[in-house]
């Protein structure tokens, strides 16, 4: 299955390059936790603080509660998401406490005569 997720980064230009240069190569522990769970692929978009992320997931592998649990519980994933955060801000749409949030699909091209 295919998600699309919207997240902002916070408005300064030296933390936006330092996120990038994190996201050029994340940790291995960070791509592996993901793959266990059944993300087969990741990509994230910037324009301006306003980030999107596409992810593809197995069906068969991913839940999305059973991989947040793990991530609860993984150090690694905690220290990554702690550091993450430093950058990241909150969409105006985001609830409190969470951060990468579900875009809704208006259009798919697929779905037209």
């Amino acid at each position: 299955m295919r998600y699309c997720l919207a997240l902002d980064l916070k408005e300064d230009p030296v933390l936006i390059q330092e996120y990038e240069q994190y996201h050029r190569r994340i940790w291995p522990e960070i791509a592996a936790h993901l793959r266990q769970h059944g993300v087969t692929g990741m990509e994230i978009y910037r324009l301006g603080t306003r980030l999107v992320m596409l992810m593809e997931t197995d069906d068969a592998v991913y839940r999305p509660e059973r991989m947040a649990h793990a991530a609860k519980v993984n150090p690694k994933v905690q220290e990554w998401e702690a550091l993450m955060w430093q950058f990241q801000a909150a969409t105006p749409w985001t609830a409190a406490g969470e951060k990468w949030v579900p875009m809704t699909q208006i259009f798919n091209l697929s779905q037209q005569d």
